[in-house]
């Protein structure tokens, strides 16, 4: 029972990282356009971040047994896994970088498995999960991002060529107020699920391993004999933790991501936010744990190059590709040295 109450307190460290970390990614480009202040956004982001937990659990199911084989995850596993994730994430947000926590906790997950497993590398379910629902999405959605982007901006240059700068100004300073409330509401139905599957899968574990087997009648909560729907505690749980991480803001990832990579306006801010939100909702329905990260800020991109690809800070967009690329392997390669070293203390 003890250490299901550090992987627990694990998971809610993570859920919060993942609030203050990844908030940056739904309020970066209202607050570079100065259509709301810091505060106001982070209550706007913090709100829909709260609500989007409550949009199902498809993404969760995916995390907590679509990764790997549950049948050698133990709580060592989980705990790992979490410690692993964690450790990236806070190294990335102290850089400013903004890296993927999706990958960052599945890439723990995976590495923290192998370790359990002795190295057996077909714990890993490649090809009905890792492949269709993380690789293969990594690299698609920050091409439809770029893309989806570019087109949109590109459509609204259009519609509104005859438009005076002072009415688009006003007009898609409000309009991205829906914008940014709608980036909230996508990344919390798909990340706050990331850490419900984790916790649901270490409750499964558990159970499954005779953990809660003494508990007295008023845990019993703690059950979870099969894995299906995850329990309404942790749903609440999470969202409200994740909402709490975004209270409290990620300002070195929002000068990256706000205005580092291109210059902002109302209007391209609006164009970046609806993109990446479409395509964020879109993978939380069908299970996809996809990064929000990764999604917003090539969306960011798309709209920058559809003015001029020079319009790009290609600088700083490498540093971010480079932390995106190293995310998995080595949330993966920490994840299984912590699996080693708790092993080494018993």
């Amino acid at each position: 029972m003890t250490i299901f109450l550090f992987v627990l307190g694990a998971a809610l460290v993570f859920e919060y990282i993942n609030g203050f970390h990844d908030s940056a990614n739904a309020i970066a480009t209202v607050v570079s356009t100065k259509v709301l202040t810091p505060r106001q956004a982070i209550i706007l982001a913090a709100l829909g971040n709260l609500i989007g937990a409550f949009a199902g659990t498809a993404v969760a199911g995916t995390i907590g047994k679509g990764m790997v084989d549950t049948h050698v995850v133990t709580m060592l596993t989980v705990l790992a896994a979490l410690l692993g994730a964690i450790l990236w994430g806070l190294l990335t947000w102290r850089l400013g970088l903004p890296s993927s926590s999706s990958h960052a906790l599945i890439g723990g997950l995976c590495g923290a498995a192998l370790a359990s497993a002795g190295g057996d590398w077909s714990v890993l379910k490649w090809s009905t999960g890792l492949w269709p629902k993380v690789v293969l999405p990594m690299m698609i959605s920050p091409l439809l991002g770029f893309c989806g982007g570019a087109i949109l901006m590109w459509g609204l240059n259009i519609l509104l060529r005859r438009a005076t700068p002072r009415f688009v100004n006003v007009f898609f300073g409000k309009a991205q107020l829906a914008s940014a409330g709608f980036m909230g509401y996508s990344h919390g139905s798909n990340d706050a699920q990331k850490t419900m599957g984790i916790i649901t899968l270490a409750l499964f574990t558990g159970t499954q391993s005779g953990v809660f087997k003494n508990l007295p009648p008023w845990a019993a909560f703690l059950r979870v004999p099969e894995f299906k729907d995850v329990p309404a505690w942790v749903i609440c749980l999470c969202a409200a933790t994740m909402a709490a991480g975004t209270a409290a803001g990620g300002w070195r990832i929002i000068r990256t991501m706000g205005h580092r990579i291109v210059k902002l306006h109302p209007v391209n801010g609006f164009a970046a936010e609806t993109t990446a939100a479409l395509i964020i909702t879109g993978a939380t329905r069908l299970g996809i744990p996809v990064s929000t990260t990764h999604v917003i800020a090539t969306s960011i991109m798309g709209v920058g190059a559809s003015k001029r690809l020079s319009a790009v800070k290609w600088g700083i967009v490498e540093r971010i590709v480079w932390a995106w690329v190293l995310t998995l392997p080595i949330a993966g390669l920490l994840s299984y040295g912590i699996v080693q070293l708790l092993r080494s203390f018993n």
